[in-house]
């Protein structure tokens, strides 16, 4: 008698890709992931470029969109965006939460939730949006680093 084993592959290549992404995943690399973000988040509200340095890979071709514009490598970002807003907004509140993290082996992803609240010192305009972010992150050496950011907010009604 012969026994078709390919009904027995099919599940056994299932269960080894549904848990795929946790045997990858290291303990701290949610923490690791939160902790790049809250320097981020730092780094816009003080138009400091120094975490963006650090924490972003800033390979070629990279591109980071922000509601509707986009910055052209990490110099760009950080040059052109970062730190100008500290000579145009006045008290720049922003706020990542309900942080979302997955890991896939050296690649991860993370969801969050933006508000921003600024002064336009120009004018006295008040901004106040919301809206979602998501990083793209590899690992690189042990470490973490972001590859590309996207981010769309709106104001607030």
């Amino acid at each position: 008698m012969h026994i078709n084993t390919n009904f027995l592959i099919l599940p056994l290549l299932v269960v080894a890709l549904l848990g795929a992404t946790d045997v990858y995943a290291e303990p701290d690399d949610e923490d690791q992931l939160r902790q790049i973000i809250a320097a981020i988040e730092y780094g816009w509200e003080n138009a400091d470029g120094t975490p963006f340095f650090r924490h972003f890979l800033g390979q070629d071709g990279a591109r980071y969109v922000e509601t509707g514009g986009q910055n052209n490598g990490l110099d760009d970002l950080v040059e052109h965006h970062v730190e100008p807003e500290g000579d145009v907004l006045d008290g720049l509140d922003l706020s990542f939460s309900a942080i979302e993290t997955h890991v896939e082996g050296d690649f991860a992803w993370a969801l969050v939730d933006v508000e921003v609240k600024a002064t336009v010192k120009k004018d006295g305009r008040q901004i106040h949006n919301r809206g979602y972010e998501t990083f793209l992150f590899r690992r690189i050496d042990d470490s973490w680093k972001v590859v590309h950011t996207h981010s769309s907010t709106r104001p607030v009604r």
